[in-house]
Formats: structure tokens, sequence, C-alpha cells
């Protein structure tokens, strides 16, 4: 690495998440552009660069920095030029001028030993003394507490997170405890604690370790679908993680409940928040269960008015659903594909609309609330953009309407309830006050939701509130072996795969290769015209993301013929992964922090706001390797603009898991399949996959397999209170 001194003359471009800087250095007397990722960077400093010179294909010669030194002003000018330069607030630079020519090479020494000699210059009194000093002392320690953490191997990007959080404690907590950082600091889970933990030399047995470990089983659970595991099951989960023995463990249940971090029910240990949550759901709901006088003869009257306005005749399930809409203040409405979940819906609307009731509509993602304004005719939102998402702290969402400012409507519908999670669940809740009537519809049948909580299934088993369950496939529906064969998926039934549908094929193939040859013919060439949409618009959904059909390895390969390299398409590589202008990816975890907005064909901005969500797709619009940021346009037309060196919540969508695909639907699907972990493949799985597919589903790989995954009813258990918690509650 080369060494070159200097003064920074004045910064380009900085990104505050992660340091990344482009500034101008006056080095030899010559402007020389450098690049580098640094914690504290000001104007006017006098630092040590070690790095490597390099001819950017764009901006020329530069600088890239790999370590950064601040030096002492050595003269008075520079003494003069640091403090003129805007580094220090409410000094400019004609009062540096007077502070230099004051005290002259003592300028710093007084600055920091004896600030209130500070106060003998015109200008400056005595507080504006103190508080220059303290600039000075704060730029210095953060300096030394970045130099102290990054010795630990504590990235930039946490260090700056940490040092705010605590300040001069940093020291002593990264030598006590540092798994406090685990509970404390976002993104620094317990794996990145528990290495900070072993180089400072903390013992593999200590009670911060066991304790931090518990939580984050718990955490992993969570991650898993779990709100609690029994108590066994955690002792054991982490035992092997932390590798010390059992009884070790078992200590620190009742100190962490104490602390209120865990609750313990029984055989049942809970991280406290998820407890909280059902305890708070299950009470809610009842609230909410209310019943209301309306004579049968006027309900019949009204659905038959609508049965005139609008030629729909609902079935006796159906009529029977609009029935209970009306008496209750609570009602499930459960069905698989083709039952009439939209007709029963589109009848309730109206119903309420003669009633000249105000009516919600919402669904847990972007995509199923389109399809829910699209199949209604009435405007659908998100969940969250119903409950007014304002952000919130950067791991939970934060909602102007809650239990204060709740939703002022008569009536609110959620579509695909299969997905919606317990942590969801508990702020829409929060949101709708006693009097309104709320209507939850799903397919009981899905996959459960991605976050904590089987909430559908739970509320329907809990039999405490009114459910219907639509189960007569209605004739145009039975044109559909779509349709008719998800239906027999789900009953166990023996499928056809003869090939003489119009929308169901299966072609078999045993080798993953010649699955992948065949699905990247489908998918460039085949479907694109049977379906009337773009390659993009097919999804690839495979049950797995390792493997040779896993995810990952599909993705890489689809990339490479969907959207190829080409010399006008700017290109990132992070790690083994490459990210190129104009490829599909989807957003895999919650961000309640990240701005979006839409902007009209001239860059004016039509709307903005806050929150992509897990499962959102979008399309890389521009990767600017300058600023380090990349585009991504999600549906709606909402921009983001990512750091290139934050791509963690990012990944290619050529291929989804079949778990991601909850909430969508899509033109045509292509599912291969060869085999897999018998937990995995499943009844459940292959239902889900098969009712994503609007036009046309065809499966490809081993017959063998699809027959097996029928058969095969078992489903992964999830440890869910919430049914139990509704029955202590009712």
């Amino acid at each position: 690495m080369e060494s070159i001194k200097g003064y920074i003359d004045h910064i380009i471009f900085r990104n505050e998440d992660n340091g990344y800087t482009v500034f101008v250095l006056v080095y030899e007397e010559e402007e020389l552009t450098c690049v580098g990722s640094f914690p504290v960077v000001s104007q006017g400093e006098n630092v040590e660069l070690k790095g490597e010179f390099i001819e950017h294909p764009m901006y020329g010669r530069q600088f890239t920095a790999r370590e950064m030194k601040e030096c002492e002003p050595e003269d008075e000018v520079a003494m003069e030029r640091y403090l003129g330069s805007g580094a220090i607030k409410g000094i400019g630079a004609a009062l540096a001028a007077r502070i230099v020519r004051k005290f002259k090479k003592d300028t710093f020494r007084i600055i920091e030993e004896e600030p209130e000699r500070l106060s003998e210059i015109k200008g400056i009194s005595q507080r504006m003394a103190m508080e220059i000093s303290d600039q000075v002392a704060e730029k210095r320690d953060l300096r030394q507490a970045m130099i102290f953490l990054q010795q630990y191997g504590i990235s930039l990007n946490f260090a700056v997170k940490i040092y705010q959080r605590y300040g001069q404690d940093v020291y002593r907590i990264i030598k006590e405890n540092p798994y406090q950082l685990a509970d404390d600091i976002k993104g620094v889970g317990f794996k990145i604690a528990d290495e900070i933990a072993a180089k400072v030399g903390i013992q593999g047995d200590s009670d911060f370790r066991i304790r931090s470990g518990i939580l984050y089983v718990l955490l992993q659970a969570s991650g898993e679908g779990h709100t609690y595991l029994p108590r066994e099951e955690l002792t054991g989960r982490t035992a092997v993680m932390l590798s010390v023995p059992g009884e070790l463990i078992e200590k620190h249940y009742m100190d962490l409940a104490i602390e209120k971090k865990i609750m313990v029910r029984g055989e049942n240990i809970y991280s406290a928040v998820y407890y909280y949550m059902e305890t708070s759901v299950a009470a809610m709901l009842k609230e909410l269960n209310v019943a209301y006088e309306v004579p049968d003869k006027e309900i019949e009257e009204q659905i038959l008015r609508i049965e005139k306005q609008t030629n729909m005749v609902p079935d006796e399930m159906q009529f029977s659903a609009v029935k209970e809409a009306v008496k209750n203040g609570l009602l499930i409405i459960t069905g698989g594909p083709g039952t009439g979940k939209t007709t029963t819906i589109n009848t309730i609307i109206k119903y309420f609309e003669l009633e000249s009731m105000d009516i919600f509509l919402a669904a847990p993602t972007g995509r199923a609330a389109k399809r829910m304004s699209d199949t209604t005719g009435y405007e659908a939102r998100t969940i969250h953009r119903m409950l007014e998402l304002n952000g919130g702290m950067e791991d939970h969402a934060g909602f102007s309407r809650n239990a204060d400012n709740p939703l002022e409507t008569d009536v609110i519908i959620i579509d695909e309830m299969s997905m919606v999670d317990i942590t969801l669940m508990h702020s829409l809740l929060k949101a709708v006050s006693r009097g309104t009537r709320l209507i939850l519809v799903g397919d009981v049948n899905q996959l459960p939701s991605v976050g904590p909580g089987s909430v559908l299934k739970d509320v329907i088993e809990s039999g405490a509130f009114p459910v219907v369950k639509l189960t007569k496939i209605f004739r145009q529906a039975t044109k559909s072996d779509i349709v008719v064969n998800a239906h027999k998926i789900n009953n166990g039934e023996e499928v056809s795969l003869d090939n003489k549908s119009m929308d169901f094929f299966f072609l078999k193939r045993y080798e993953a290769d010649k699955i992948i040859n065949v699905t990247i013919q489908l998918i460039a060439q085949k479907l694109p015209k049977f379906v009337e949409a773009s390659p993009f618009d097919i999804q690839v959904l495979t049950p797995m993301r390792k493997g040779l059909l896993g995810v990952e390895r599909l993705n890489g390969i689809l990339q490479q013929y969907l959207n190829p390299p080409h010399r006008d398409k700017k290109e990132y590589q992070q790690g083994e992964r490459t990210f190129r202008e104009g490829d599909k990816v989807m957003q895999i975890k919650n961000n309640y922090q990240l701005e979006w907005e839409i902007t009209n064909q001239y860059g004016l901005c039509l709307d903005k706001g806050l929150g992509v969500f897990n499962g959102d797709m979008g399309i890389v619009r521009e990767i600017n390797d300058y600023a380090e940021i990349m585009t991504v346009e999600f549906e709606e037309g909402r921009k983001v603009n990512y750091s290139l060196r934050n791509l963690e919540e990012l990944e290619l969508a050529y291929a989804i898991t079949i778990h991601k695909s909850q909430g969508s639907e899509y033109p045509a699907v292509v599912i291969p399949l060869l085999g897999g972990p018998k937990m995995l493949m499943n009844r459940n799985l292959l239902y889900t996959a098969v009712t994503r597919a609007r036009k046309c589903v065809t499966i490809v790989g081993d017959d063998k397999t699809f027959g097996e995954m029928i058969e095969n009813n078992r489903q992964q258990k999830r440890y869910c209170g919430l049914a139990e918690e509704i029955r202590s509650e009712i």
C-alpha cells in the first residue's frame, strides 16, 4: 500500500450509513479525488491515507484509501484552514483567523486544555468556548473508539452505531459484556457478539453468554414461524449451539422471566414480546366479536336487490357468509380457488354500500392488494398503507393508526389472511375500534405466514368465532385444471399427468440440468406467447434455497439467459452475487425505514413514503458506482435507492421459494421438482405453488416426487399459542 498526506479540500459525496466518502485531497499542491469508507471525515482535516492509486474508466486518476489517520495540523496555516473549514460548528474563516493569530502554535492545546481562554477573543462567549472544546474532544474520542472497535473485527457501520449508543461506555461494555450489543444494537446479533466475546477472552460458560444464547435461539425460532419453544427443545437447541451442558441453561430461565425477557407458561417458553402479542390479539378479537340484531328477512331482501343489480347469485354457503357478515362484528371466510371468495366479498361490499357504510379493503402485499382491487373494482391497499406506516424503529413497524388513532370506517375486509403473521395482526387489531366489522378472508390450506404465528389457522381452530368454509367449486372454475388439480392435491387425490389440459402441464425429466434447460426454454421461448406475458412475468417457484434446483443456483443460471452481461448494462459484484441493470430482484426482509418515491416522466415526485417489505419484487433500473447506489423500481413505480455496500436485503428473483410466493399471482409458473427433505416436500407446499398461477402451471421434473408430495400430508409443527389464548380469553 502507498501512503500519502494532505488536507481535505471538500467532500463530494458521503453515505452516512456506511461511511463511504468521495472527497478531494490537496496532495503535493494538486487536487486528487479519493474514495474510501471512514467513520468521521471533515473538510479541512489534515490526514494520512494508505491505499493505492487507480485509473477509473470514467473519472480518471483516483486514490482508493484503505486506512485514514488524522494528523495534527503542522503549522498555523493548517490550523486556521481546519478551524475555518466548517468542521467545528460556530467557527467561520474570519473567527478561525483571529483564534490562530491570538494563540499561534498553541491553538489546539488551548482548545483542549484551557478552553475558557478562547473567550479572550472578541465574538466568543464562555459557553461557546466550551462548545468548541467539546466538539474537538468528541471528534477525537470517536476516532479513538473506532480504532478500538475495529481491532475486534467490528465493521465501520456497526462501530458508528455502537459508539452512538454507548459513547465512552463502549470500552467497559466490550470488555465486560459484549452480549449487551445483541440486545441494544440492530444488526449486531448473537453471533457477532459471541465473536467479540471470544476475542476479549470471555469464557464459553459465562452467564452473559448463556442468557444471550437463550434469547438468540428464541429469536431464531421466531424466524421459523414459532412464537414459543417447549422447554426441552429450547434447552437442547441452546446447549448444542453454545456447547454447554443443559443444566447450565435451565437455571437462567427464572432470571430471564423476572427481567420480563421471556415468559414461562407451563412447559412452553416464549420470547416475552410474542407472548404479549398473542394474549393481546386474543383479547382484541374477543372485543370485536359482537352480535348485531338484524332480522333474516331484512338481509334476504337486501341480497335479492343485489342479485338484481349485479346478476350475482350466491350459493347457500355464500349467502350464509353475507348473513354472518351482517350479524357479527368478526367473521372468518375460508376457501380454496374457484370456491367463490371473490363473489362473496363483492356481495358483502354491495350489501354494506346499500347500508351507506364506509368500507376499507386491504391485503398483506402490494400484489395481493392489486388483485383485490382488480376483482372487486374498489380500492384496496396493503395493510401497512392502510395503517399509515410512519417508519418506527428499524426492526419494528410504527403506524399512525393505532389504539389512540383508530381507522375511521364501518367495515374492514382483509384478504390473503394466511400471510398475516402475529406481529402484523397485532398492529391491525390495535387500529380497529369496537363496533367496526372485521372480515378476514383466506385459504387456510395455504402455507402459513413467513413471519411468526399461524394466525388464520389458530383463529379458526379456536372455535370461538363465526367461520364460513366455502367448499363448492363453481362451474366456470371447473374449466380450469389449475383449480381442479389444486383441489385434488389438497384432498390427497391422484392428478392426471397426460398433458391433455390447456393450463396444467407436467414435463417428466429426471436430471437437474435437463430440468433447468427445459425451464429456460419455457420462460424464454414458449410460455410468453402462450400466456401473453413477458419472460419477467413468468415465475419459477422452487421448494428449496439450496441444492441443484435451489433458488441460489437457479438464479445464477437464469440471470445469464434472461439478462446476460452487456456493455450498456452496469453491474455490481458482491461476493458471489452479481446485480445487473435490468435484473429481477426481491426484498427479503421487512424494512420500515427505506424511503421510496414515485416520479413522473420528468423526474418530478408524485408520491413518497416509507417501507419495503419481505416479498416485494422489482427491477434494477440503475447502478451508480460513483455514488455507490443501486436504484430498484418496485410495483406501482416505487423507486428505492440502496447503498451498494448494503444489499443484504435484496436477492435475485428469477426463481423464488414457494414460501416467498404467498399472496402473489403470476400469469404462469414453472415448478422444477426433483426431490428434497420429506418434511418440506409436502401437499401443503405443492398446493400453494399450483394456486399461484393464473393462466398456466408447468411442472418440470420427477412424477414420483409429485405423487409423494400429494400423499405427504405432514406439515412442520409450528409452536403457536394463539388458539389456546383465545379459548382462555373466551
